[in-house]
């Protein structure tokens, strides 16, 4: 028996198997670049979006030719739809990974934030404070613009010294001069360094 008979186009196996696979295969391509490249519009990226938007058109025009080329064909509606849907999760998946852009924290503590302020800048955070009138009386509502991918050790220190803190992350699309923390690239010459401090 010739297998590759099987996989031909026109054949059951390509019709019913092969075919939805590849149409869902591609629309997760293109809308996972979707996702992506309306991140970055959002982000401001006006390069990366553009080129990021010619392959997504061009692998959907793939997957929307097949359709119409098989439009008696089920499991190719349900691979496109379900494609979809995977595209979308994928791509916001990748976005948390890659943690482009960043974000405005603003803090409305219960407590006094002066250690809170004091240790947000040691770790070389900008941080701005303002008096307001809240439900309760006077509060000090802090803010600080940090990279996204920061978000998860600043709101550590919040929950330490301020645990139950009201708190707002919102996306900021473009940001002028400020205070943001540096992180150091690790190399080989470090971890040496630090063992040899630690054998003093």
């Amino acid at each position: 028996m010739d297998f590759s008979q099987l996989f031909e186009a026109g054949s059951p196996v390509f019709t019913w198997i092969v075919l939805p696979l590849l149409i869902f295969i591609a629309r997760i391509s293109d809308q996972t670049i979707g996702t992506l490249r309306l991140i970055f519009i959002s982000k401001g990226q006006k390069l990366l979006a553009p080129f990021l938007g010619f392959f997504e058109v061009i692998i959907w025009l793939l997957a929307v030719s097949q359709i119409m080329k098989h439009l008696d064909n089920v499991l190719a509606y349900v691979a496109y739809g379900g494609g979809f849907a995977m595209g979308n999760y994928i791509g916001m998946a990748l976005e948390e990974k890659l943690s482009i852009g960043n974000v405005l924290i603003r803090i409305i503590p219960k407590k006094d934030t002066s250690d809170l302020i004091s240790f947000l800048r040691e770790s070389n955070y900008g941080v701005t404070s303002v008096k307001a009138e809240g439900s309760k009386g006077q509060v000090d509502i802090v803010f600080t613009i940090i990279k996204r991918k920061d978000i998860e050790h600043v709101v550590s220190i919040i929950n330490k010294f301020n645990p139950n803190a009201f708190y707002t992350i919102e996306d900021v699309k473009a940001i002028n001069e400020g205070i943001f923390k540096h992180t150091r690239k690790s190399t080989i010459f470090n971890h040496l360094s630090f063992r040899l401090k630690k054998n003093k």
